[in-house]
């Protein structure tokens, strides 16, 4: 399971279901992606 954020968005690479498994984990702490890119991604 990779995960590369960048200015424009993030790209998940792995298998579905661990793709779904990381989503959930991440929407314990952001609400939406858009959230998640500006948190993460530098300014």
């Amino acid at each position: 399971m990779k995960v590369y954020v960048h200015d424009k968005g993030i790209i998940l690479v792995g298998k579905g279901w661990e793709i779904i498994q990381k989503l959930k984990e991440y929407n314990k702490h952001y609400a939406t992606v858009a959230e998640w890119v500006e948190n993460v991604s530098p300014k």
